[in-house]
């Protein structure tokens, strides 16, 4: 039973069973009332409640993981595994996914490039992981979705929150982050140090906690609500207590904190130096796990408290305990001030208060029980060791975990550098690596090795290969999002006058009667009574731009030669053979383009951008033809064809120029030469395409949707997770900017099109809440198509 208000946590049982460090825990979902548990022994638990006793079974023991295991999280049932799957994150840079029945792991997802130290889970099966690679990665079963770019350092925690596609991560940057479909939307500042935890309190708020020795409350609108402050040293976790905001913290200091109503209630000695982790089971217990190997259970409940037995033995292990003054836990200690046992007589004023005596020399440390009214020995302050560091691994550097961090001064009025080392890393290749990094001289490896093998006496452990890279990623990767905020005043498309165009076919193919085809603005379409057929998705070919009027894209291209710097004119000739080139695309003659005009047309659209449009709509046109097509996206001259179209795609350039261009990338898919090359190139070109939507421009934007519709035609032929995962974020980010409903009607169309046949594509969308995004949609009563595709699309999710 829960416990009344305003009473104690006591021990409940204390489990031996892992042979180093226990790192994470997480409550269980089965067996009932359990909790899973990781550690630096390389194994995970899984641990039953003991119907018998107040104590818990060991089931069995997962493993998997070559190094450390760092983290845990339970990802709830699904029909397949009815009991849920456990997902482990290791210093193997690796993450294994366990049946609760199964030592061996049922599948491994590889991808991050360091230490995995944060898992959580979502819906449809979704897991997102943080690592010490600066990146954090969303996983739907076997397969990675995406990747969360932005931080500069070593993530630390991640967490999904309720409300779906929105994602939070903690990082040693001293930042938190929240991401909406793959694209950070907010950064929280404030902390002062490394985010170490966070926890979720409701769809508005959640907490983090960081080396800083804080507390902090947030809002997502970004607003800190509440610091608190309570322990003295670094927080390593953050655990929140069933159907209220009460919350509990472990950290460095020794320490288990509850805190009820804002305030830290109880604090609660552990007889370990760090108290790595911890978890609140269902009905309310709490388990934590310490750097002595042994995981402790907490109750409120009397009839689960131990034994009176039992109690007496943990108070006497924490009695026996050494402290390190040097932690800072205790404060600054000055034994020869120190009073001596009598000062035991005066009761405390609050709970979790310590105290320190002297007695026969020696200092030891007494902490007040309120609920017991006695002051509770919680262990002898002893002088330093020297150098070693018995800690497991808690030296910071750079955001990452060493064992030790020395200071190495090369000579007296030099600055100083930081070595990092790991008991499992060679002295030699560390210190090459460090006289390398700094750009020293190579002299001193002998030196630096043997300063290494001096300091680092008699500590070894099983050897392992824990490779540290660089915490910094190069560029050029795929970012989802990073919106420039920057807008332009919409600019008139400076050829369509009102007319629209008809994205037919290819050629300039007459539109069917009737406005059969829902993309051609013919006549309104029609729904009968009977049963409306999904003639929307998939769609299986690309949508072009084919409408052309040569005469004035001659002439303006005359005009503006008229004007043209000398080393950009064109000559008569060059004119005339641009004339014969769009004649030759736009189907007016059955001439093919020659090697001469294609040559012409590149100096044109290599025009200043001021008046580079004419040349630009001559490419958009000539490039559906496939010998043009063959020739701009060829092996050979495909590298200056891209850069120039994404040179155009620069929001703070013409608007014109960005919407020729991304109509020229949609013709680019009616060949197979033009799929091929735009397939290659999407990372690059949906990423840059993805800037244009802040112009509030109605024909960008539809150009824009178009383009991911052609790419959603091409990713449902072949089938590629990561294609997809940017296609839906994509979609989901140019819907919540588009207003112009056939915009919205192609990514609807490019959505309904992306998961068409593709299970996984479903649970992304769903994971990422693409469908509360376009339930809206399904009452639009104009054009009609929009409301019968988006419920073909809400029907599939």
């Amino acid at each position: 039973a829960m416990a009344g208000e305003g009473s104690t946590f006591r021990l409940r049982c204390s489990l031996l069973g892992h042979g180093q460090d226990v790192r994470g825990l997480t409550r269980g979902l089965f067996p009932e009332g359990g909790f899973v548990s990781v550690s630096r022994d390389r194994t995970a638990r899984l641990w039953a409640p003991d119907g018998l006793n107040r104590g818990f079974t060991e089931m069995h023991c997962m493993s998997g993981h070559s190094n450390f295991v760092s983290c845990v999280c339970i990802i709830p049932p699904s029909d397949l595994y009815p009991r849920g799957l456990i997902a482990t994150g290791g210093n193997d840079h690796n993450i294994c996914i366990f049946t609760v029945d199964n030592p061996a792991p049922l599948y491994i997802l590889k991808g991050h490039k360091n230490t995995v130290c944060s898992l959580s889970s979502g819906k449809f099966g979704t897991l997102l992981s943080g690592s010490w690679d600066t990146t954090a990665k969303v996983w739907l079963n076997d397969r990675c979705m995406m990747t969360l770019q932005g931080h500069t350092a070593a993530i630390w925690a991640v967490k999904i929150l309720p409300e779906q596609g929105l994602m939070l991560t903690g990082s040693a940057d001293k930042t938190i982050k929240l991401w909406k479909a793959g694209r950070c939307e907010r950064t929280f500042t404030g902390h002062e140090d490394c985010v170490r935890g966070l926890a979720i309190l409701s769809e508005m708020e959640f907490l983090s906690c960081a080396n800083d020795a804080s507390v902090r409350r947030w809002q997502i609108s970004g607003e800190c609500l509440q610091v608190y402050y309570g322990h003295t040293n670094y927080i390593y976790s953050i655990s929140v207590f069933p159907r209220c905001k009460d919350f509990v913290t472990t950290g460095e200091d020794r320490s288990l904190r509850i805190w009820k109503q804002g305030e830290c209630a109880q604090t609660i000695r552990l007889p370990a130096q760090s108290v790595w982790c911890c978890c609140v089971l269902d009905n309310g217990d709490i388990v934590v796990g310490a750097s002595d190997g042994i995981i402790r259970v907490f109750t409120e409940s009397l009839e689960r408290t131990a034994s009176a037995e039992e109690i007496q033995a943990f108070e006497n292990e924490l009695a026996q305990a050494s402290i390190d003054p040097k932690t800072g836990d205790l404060g600054d200690i000055n034994a020869d001030d120190l009073p001596g046992r009598e000062h035991l007589k005066d009761p405390g004023t609050r709970d979790g208060q310590t105290r320190l005596i002297k007695d026969n020399g020696k200092v030891e440390a007494y902490q007040w029980s309120v609920s017991e009214g006695r002051w509770i020995k919680i262990g002898d302050v002893v002088g330093s060791s020297g150098a070693t560091q018995q800690t497991s691994g808690k030296v910071l550097f750079e955001g990452k975990e060493y064992d030790y961090v020395f200071t190495i001064d090369v000579n007296e009025n030099g600055p100083s550098y930081k070595l990092p080392y790991n008991i499992t890393d060679d002295p030699w290749m560390t210190a090459y690596n460090f006289l390398q990094k700094n750009d020293l001289n190579p002299m001193f490896l002998d030196q630096v090795a043997k300063f290494i093998m001096d300091n680092t006496k008699g500590q070894t452990l099983l050897s392992t290969s824990n490779q540290f890279s660089d915490p910094f990623t190069g560029a050029g990767r795929y970012v989802p999002g990073s919106s420039s905020g920057s807008s332009t005043i919409p600019g008139a498309d400076p050829f369509t006058g009102a007319g629209r165009y008809v994205p037919g076919s290819a050629s300039n193919a007459v539109p069917p009667v009737g406005g059969v085809d829902p993309f051609t603005g013919m006549g309104a379409y029609q729904s009968a009574a009977a049963k409306v057929e999904n003639i929307y998705f998939p769609k299986k070919d690309a949508v072009t731009f084919d409408q052309a009027n040569p005469t004035q894209i001659l002439g303006k291209l005359k005009e503006l030669n008229g004007s043209a710097a000398e080393e950009h004119k064109l000559t008569e000739d060059d004119l005339i053979i641009l004339e014969k080139l769009l004649s030759a695309t736009c189907n007016t003659s059955a001439e093919t383009p020659t090697t001469q005009q294609l040559q012409t047309l590149w100096r044109a659209v290599n025009w200043p951008e001021d008046i580079v449009f004419p040349a630009l709509d001559i490419l958009r046109l000539s490039v559906r033809h496939p010998t043009v097509n063959e020739n701009f996206c060829s092996e050979k001259e495909h590298v200056q064809f891209i850069i120039l179209l994404l040179k155009f795609l620069n929001p703070k350039g013409k608007q014109a120029n960005q919407l020729l261009a991304l109509r020229a990338l949609c013709n680019c898919f009616v060949s197979h030469a033009g799929q091929k090359l735009m397939m290659e190139q999407r990372d690059e070109i949906m990423t840059q395409a993805i800037e244009t939507k802040s112009g509030n421009n109605k024909n960008i934007h539809i150009a824009l949707a178009t383009l991911t519709l052609n790419y959603a035609v091409c990713l449902h032929k072949v089938n590629n997770v990561e294609g997809k995962a940017q296609c839906l974020s994509v979609i989901s980010t140019v819907m919540e900017v588009v207003q112009d409903l056939e915009a919205i009607f192609r990514l609807l169309v490019a959505l309904g099109t992306l998961i068409s046949d593709d299970t996984n594509a479903v649970q992304l969308a769903k994971s990422l809440g693409v469908d509360s995004q376009i339930k809206k949609y399904a009452s639009v009563s104009e054009p009609a198509k929009v409301k019968e595709c988006c419920r073909f699309v809400l029907n599939l999710l």
